[in-house]
């Protein structure tokens, strides 16, 4: 099939993807090609399995139209959101519907035979819980450190000790024999905003803030995840700051702002804080289990503790700084904020609003909306599921796999490369 075929092909389905329920004459209109086109592009994906006729429209006056809609039965996607300290695993369909997850805790640090063997079983699980479940196309990955996407490896990741350079793709390709795409968690949990929150899908360009153990950024522009050159666009957790300048980060260097605002800071901060007698209710905390973590910082600021609130209002007034450094640089339509740190209280929340707007160009603010995620932790399942279903259906490998009507047992697929946009 030739590339402008190819490209009409995409286009048409990715339009029923996007809007499941279209009849062909509005379908023409979205992607602005002629109706006898359409019509042999749907002809085609019909064909093919893809597409199926389900349902009447509206009628103008004369026989109601036809409904188009994904055949979303035809596969199921795997994907697993892999944490510094939890996971969620889970199937979803081919609009992205998860239809069985589990979430477990987990320890990053116990390295990718473990974690990864952990991925395999559960995957395995929730496939024999389904009745008559249809074949596995492809697998989403997130997890928490800098992945070079290309080859879907992770390159020096600061808290995940053993996994540098570990062959994820491969490992889980050659187990489950489909095609295998791996990315950073922020990134992930970008594109999980992006695909089912519609005010994020409306902005276009829009930046995913994460605040949890660590600090990261994923940025979307035009619809579409921004990843850089070699994947690790965003990573604003180890950009300097004034104010951690004595500060070791455990990246290895000496500055960065999640040394002083991530969720492993503010657990670090608040101990001392316990132990100096600044705060006696998280002194009770640590005297009750031993430890201290950046929830327990939080829960102490809803209690109203003013060393916990002072605390977590600099680490929002810092990554606030920073954060309107990219939005007068980038200037997007809207600013989603998760991780624990962002969902436990509004201190953080506040602090960073306050100051984003002050700091940054009167003109990049105009319109700009400073959010927290609607979805919270169930957006980086959701962004693993459609890194996969995103991947699948560009022009290159849906060319490489349709004339089978599957990718199953194509693992090759997630290593054929993209066309560079003209």
């Amino acid at each position: 099939m030739s590339v402008e075929r190819m490209d009409g092909l995409v286009a048409v389905l990715d339009a029923i993807r996007s809007d499941n329920g279209i009849t062909q004459s509005r379908l023409a209109q979205r992607v602005g090609l002629g109706r006898t086109v359409v019509a042999q592009r749907v002809a085609h994906l019909e064909a093919a399995g893809l597409v199926v006729q389900d349902g009447l429209g509206p009628s103008n006056g004369g026989r109601a139209p036809r409904l188009l809609r994904l055949r979303d039965r035809a596969g199921l996607v795997a994907g697993a959101d892999i944490g510094a300290t939890g996971m969620a695993v889970g199937l979803a369909d081919l609009s992205g519907r998860v239809v069985a997850q589990v979430h477990e805790q987990v320890d990053v640090a116990d390295g990718p035979d473990v974690v990864l063997g952990r991925v395999e079983e559960l995957v395995d699980r929730l496939l024999a819980g389904l009745a008559d479940p249809p074949p596995l196309w492809a697998i989403g990955v997130g997890v928490p450190g800098p992945v070079e996407f290309a080859t879907s490896r992770p390159v020096a990741p600061p808290i995940m000790p053993g996994w540098d350079g570990h062959p994820i793709r491969e490992r889980l390709s050659g187990r489950f024999a489909v095609p295998v795409w791996v990315d950073n968690d922020v990134n992930v949990l970008a594109l999980g905003e992006l695909r089912t929150n519609p005010a994020a899908a409306r902005a276009g360009d829009l930046l995913y803030l994460k605040i949890g153990t660590g600090i990261g950024a994923g940025l979307v522009s035009g619809g579409r995840l921004h990843r850089g050159v070699n994947g690790c666009a965003g990573d604003i957790g180890h950009v300097a700051v004034a104010e951690a300048d004595a500060v070791i980060c455990r990246c290895g260097n000496v500055g960065c702002l999640e040394a002083v605002a991530g969720g492993a800071a503010l657990a670090r901060d608040g101990r001392r804080l316990a132990e100096s007698g600044a705060s006696p209710g998280m002194a009770e905390v640590l005297a009750a289990t031993g430890d201290l973590t950046a929830a327990d910082v939080t829960a102490a600021a809803e209690r109203g503790d003013p060393a916990a609130r002072a605390m977590l209002a600099r680490a929002g007034r810092l990554v606030g700084g920073t954060l309107a450094t990219l939005v007068s640089f980038y200037n997007p339509g809207l600013v989603v904020l998760g991780g624990g740190v962002v969902h436990a209280g509004d201190h953080v929340l506040a602090a960073i609003r306050e100051s984003v707007y002050r700091r940054s160009l009167p003109l990049a603010t105009r319109t700009l909306r400073i959010e927290p995620s609607v979805l919270g932790e169930a957006a980086g399942l959701a962004g693993a599921v459609h890194l996969a279903l995103d991947n699948l259906f560009t022009p290159e490998r849906l060319a490489r796999w349709l004339p089978a009507g599957s990718p199953s047992g194509r693992p090759e697929l997630a290593a054929a490369p993209e066309r560079v946009p003209a």
